[in-house]
């Protein structure tokens, strides 16, 4: 009997702690209205760096720390990559980012998944989207966006990972006014 109440009370504490995860990476989200951070990103084992600001919902401007001047941006409905010599438009819903920028859908997602303990420090939720497989990851401590893993349609894989990040921030509007061609 004992054996049973034991596996019982393991059971629940485990849900309880899975619970409590969610609730507090959801409390946190809701919070932000954005969020600025540093990245390393490796696209198929290219990897890039820079400076990102996100601003809820489905608005981000990052800047690469590249020669050619790369600048990746949304207004929320297009993203643009413009560097030195090309310049790609693409619709936001196309993209994985479509997804990762929208705080309201991320919130719903993490509400109907498992979280996942990954190396006793990040917490992960994985879905598939559109053909678009997504991993978020957030810090096991302080329940903050850490990075994200996709992987798109043409089997893309793409990992980012955040640092010094803060939120909040005062920011122009015009920083997400989508560029003009070269």
């Amino acid at each position: 009997m004992k054996k049973y109440i034991y596996i019982l009370l393991v059971i629940f504490l485990a849900s309880k702690t899975s619970a409590n995860i969610k609730e507090n990476i959801v409390l946190n989200l809701k919070n932000i209205e954005n969020v600025n951070f540093n990245f390393e990103q490796n696209i198929n084992g290219k990897i890039e760096n820079g400076n990102c600001t996100i601003q809820y919902p489905k608005k981000i401007f990052c800047k690469y720390n590249l020669g050619n001047q790369k600048i990746l941006v949304s207004d929320g409905k297009s993203l643009i990559i413009k560097t030195t010599a090309s310049y790609y438009k693409y619709s936001l819903d196309k993209t994985p980012l479509n997804y990762l920028l929208d705080k309201e859908f991320l919130i719903k997602r993490i509400n109907e998944l498992e979280a996942r303990i990954v190396q006793k420090k990040f917490i992960n939720f994985k879905f598939t989207e559109n053909e678009n497989e997504i991993n978020v990851f957030f810090d096991i401590n302080n329940f903050n966006l850490i990075g994200w893993q996709t992987l798109d349609i043409y089997q893309n894989l793409s990992i980012t990972y955040l640092s010094s990040v803060s939120f909040n921030k005062n920011l122009e509007r015009s920083l997400f006014k989508l560029p003009d061609r070269n």
